[in-house]
């Protein structure tokens, strides 16, 4: 390794702000330990205590119908599909009620672009929520709050207003792909284009609510577009930080699952995703948490990640239909997380969205 790497990554895992010229010489020529090393330096300058955190939540799909048709998406049904589905409150209810049975402190709801569903159906359904179940509401990403300003003539600004008086407590960073519009037109047409997903998130932070950001990589981008969405991401949250203090709680790259899907793309290899979570976290110095993906890497991967950068091990996940639908299926259980947090030399810690810890039992 070059004595100019090396000083790049010294540097970066003390605290200094990388530029893209430097990210870029660290993604094409970095050894993989070496990145590893310096990320998980980071982590532990921004969290040098022994511990991973994970929430326990479950993912509810309230519909599956929806008008993008994404090519990345094996899971949505378009509009009259004899399989497209809206879950019923009482439906929700159920599986809400099954989530706190299970020591689950939060739901995240997402669903497709329907282009039936008025707004009022989903203030209506977090207001039937929040009256009858104590559960923190992590829902709608921000081409759902673009479909709603849609449909509803409201601007983005006054769907989120309206969401969060019902109910909404915090915004999931889902529909980033990669936010760069290229990728963009090519995976995902008719989604919002990069800088509104970036607006409605930024809006959200000034009203109060807080997000998450994420990556799904490994589909139509280049590598250079993978960082482009990183700088996006650091650049967005400065702007938060600065105006409000506080907008992205958390990181979360993750890999495209090919399967079942209209997209035909070499699934990345374990090295390829540990690479760019480390780079993430070296470039992403103003997000404090970065969550590693055992959904989609598996849970041995999963681990070895918690040393390339990662503090949060996600969500137990009671209940997960999309990646699923592109072919992959892990399953861990809050007990089988704590075990495999433990024999990765950490204390596993059950968190809340905002992560605050979860008091032991």
């Amino acid at each position: 390794m070059s004595q100019s790497i090396q000083q790049i990554l010294d540097e970066a895992a003390q605290g200094r702000r990388l530029t893209l010229d430097e990210a870029q010489l660290l993604q094409r020529e970095a050894g993989l330990h070496d990145l590893g090393h310096a990320a998980h330096r980071v982590r532990l300058r921004k969290h040098p205590e022994p511990v991973v955190t994970y929430v326990v939540d479950r993912n509810i799909n309230y519909s599956n119908v929806c008008v993008c048709a994404c090519r990345f998406c094996a899971y949505f049904r378009a509009p009259g599909h004899a399989e497209g589905f809206v879950l019923s409150f009482e439906e929700i209810g159920q599986k809400i009620a099954e989530t706190i049975a299970l020591g689950g402190t939060q739901i995240l709801m997402q669903g497709g672009h329907h282009p039936d569903l008025p707004l009022s159906w989903y203030e209506d359904m977090l207001r039937y929520i929040k009256a009858n179940y104590r559960i923190h509401v992590h829902a709608f990403s921000p081409p759902e709050i673009m479909h709603f300003a849609k449909i509803s003539g409201l601007t983005t600004a006054q769907v989120i207003q309206r969401l969060k008086a019902s109910g909404l407590d915090s915004i999931p960073g889902g529909g980033a792909e990669i936010l760069v519009d290229r990728v963009r037109s090519q995976v995902s047409p008719n989604k919002c284009p990069a800088g509104q997903w970036l607006a409605v998130m930024e809006e959200a932070h000034s009203q109060g609510l807080r997000t998450t950001a994420t990556m799904m990589f490994g589909h139509e981008e280049t590598q250079d577009e993978r960082l482009e969405h990183l700088f996006a991401v650091r650049e967005s949250q400065d702007r938060s930080l600065q105006k409000v203090g506080g907008g992205y709680t958390a990181f979360i790259p993750w890999t495209f699952q090919p399967d079942n899907t209209a997209i035909d793309a070499r699934p990345l290899t374990s090295p390829e995703y540990l690479r760019m979570l480390a780079l993430s976290r070296l470039v992403l110095d103003n997000v404090d948490n970065v969550q590693v993906s055992w959904v989609t890497m598996g849970p041995k991967i999963a681990q070895l990640a918690l040393y390339f950068g990662g503090n949060d091990f996600g969500s137990t996940m009671i209940e997960e239909n999309v990646v699923r639908a592109a072919g992959v299926c892990f399953r861990l259980s809050q007990q089988e997380i704590d075990v495999l947090v433990r024999a990765a030399g950490f204390e596993p810690r059950q968190r809340r969205m905002d992560y605050s810890l979860v008091e032991k039992s």
